[in-house]
């Protein structure tokens, strides 16, 4: 089938919890602002780690769940819960069958919090006294489940892991839920909540992290040359995803076109993506394909780009290739210097700044870009930029990059929404 012939999949609603703000509203507004979410950390754990600073969500979660609900959940499922009931009620709390509604939500990570609480439970006061809630709270198809309940889908809950691409691909699953015929809306993103002794342990004996421990708002520097790894955030961001037919039909305000999705897997190293770039470049251009755009139409991108020392570089040569010619003139922000890296959350969360770009038509600045790479060969702005359209008579594009441990690699296209003329009487 092709694009032309497919179910047009769209975005009716948007929700977001982050280290910038409560709501998706405050979230993009300080992104346009450039403000960094990132901060010291005041636990007793970070004085044991060499990595002391992270960027924690903005609003907690429980203040707004509640108590009583929030003991049976993990904390990265009350993030997922927030965003989702704000993107829910964004989209005007459409009346849906419940067998034609369904969920694509994940996490990169899962109920690690959940695990130790319950490990040093065991540890300390024996069995008995785990929580009941326990797997509940630490399966990564958790917070799916429970939006599934909260809303009454019945056409599927998924809850597909990829690392820090699983946002990302969790919308592109939800695209293809409502393409295939399978449902009319989808509830779609990811979540995470990982800022905790364990990991970022872990992820500094791997070298990963930002150690800058005394300019917590400048240690996430996408494409700096003095970068010196990723900073650790939690949060979460959902769209409703909502076929165009059924969108048109309830009269729902529409804020984008989720035109395409692209994959790959670079079968190279765990870790580490492919020093080619060529899984990369294959996502994007598949992503472009999948949407039936031109990359002559794409404006704006919001690149993955974690502040790592080999992984910047290697996204920026595979935008140049993906995008050829047209890679001149396309605008390139990198939101994770101010957000941190949300892992299995940041591509959801960086979906919905994509989608905010169009509709506002202004790309969000990347902040701490002091001395960029030699040879970058793509234009990184430092400052809210405006965005016009390139090709006259075709509607605007973005692309969200997320790249995961394992080799995944996904990238989503949004366009423009541009109705159809009506029709002459």
């Amino acid at each position: 089938m092709s694009s032309n012939d497919r179910v047009s999949v769209v975005v009716t609603g948007i929700g977001a919890t982050t280290p910038l703000g409560g709501d998706a509203a405050s979230t993009w507004s300080a992104m346009l602002a450039g403000t960094s979410g990132v901060r010291r950390l005041t636990e007793p754990w970070v004085d044991q780690l060499p990595v002391k600073i992270g960027a924690p969500a903005m609003v907690d979660p429980v203040g707004i769940v509640g108590k009583p609900q929030a003991r049976k959940m993990d904390r990265y499922e009350q993030l997922a819960l927030v965003a989702a009931r704000e993107a829910w009620a964004d989209a005007g709390a459409p009346e849906v069958e419940p067998y034609r509604l369904g969920v694509a939500v994940t996490t990169g990570i899962g109920g690690i919090g959940s695990t130790l609480t319950a490990y040093d439970a065991l540890n300390e006061k024996g069995w008995q006294r785990i929580s009941p809630f326990t797997v509940p709270m630490l399966m990564p198809n958790g917070a799916a489940g429970w939006l599934s309940i909260e809303f009454g889908a019945k056409a599927g809950a998924h809850a597909l892991v990829s690392a820090c691409a699983s946002g990302a691909e969790a919308i592109g699953y939800g695209m293809d839920m409502i393409r295939s015929g399978r449902a009319d809306v989808v509830i779609a993103g990811g979540a995470e909540a990982a800022i905790m002794a364990l990991n970022l342990g872990a992820f500094a004996v791997m070298r990963a992290m930002s150690t800058r421990n005394d300019e917590p708002e400048r240690a996430s520097r996408p494409f700096d040359k003095d970068r010196d790894g990723f900073v650790l955030g939690e949060g979460a961001g959902i769209i409703i995803l909502e076929s165009l037919e059924h969108a048109l039909a309830r009269g729902a305000r529409i804020y984008a076109v989720a035109a395409g999705a692209g994959y790959s897997s670079d079968a190279h190293h765990i870790s580490l993506g492919s020093p080619d770039g060529e899984g990369v470049t294959f996502a994007i251009k598949m992503a472009m394909r999948d949407a039936g755009v031109s990359p002559a139409q794409v404006v704006h991108v919001n690149a993955h780009a974690t502040s790592t020392p080999g992984g910047d570089p290697l996204e920026a040569k595979a935008l140049q290739t993906a995008l050829g010619e047209h890679a001149d003139g396309v605008v390139v922000s990198a939101t994770k210097s101010m957000t941190g890296h949300l892992l299995g959350g940041a591509g959801a969360v960086e979906s919905v700044a994509s989608i905010m770009a169009l509709v506002d038509r202004t790309a969000p600045p990347t902040i701490n870009l002091d001395d960029p790479d030699d040879g970058l060969g793509i234009d990184i702005t430092t400052k809210p930029r405006s965005l016009a359209p390139r090709v006259a008579g075709a509607p605007m594009a973005v692309l969200n990059n997320a790249f995961g441990f394992g080799g995944h690699n996904v990238a989503l296209t949004f366009t423009e929404y541009v109705p159809e003329p009506a029709a002459e009487a």
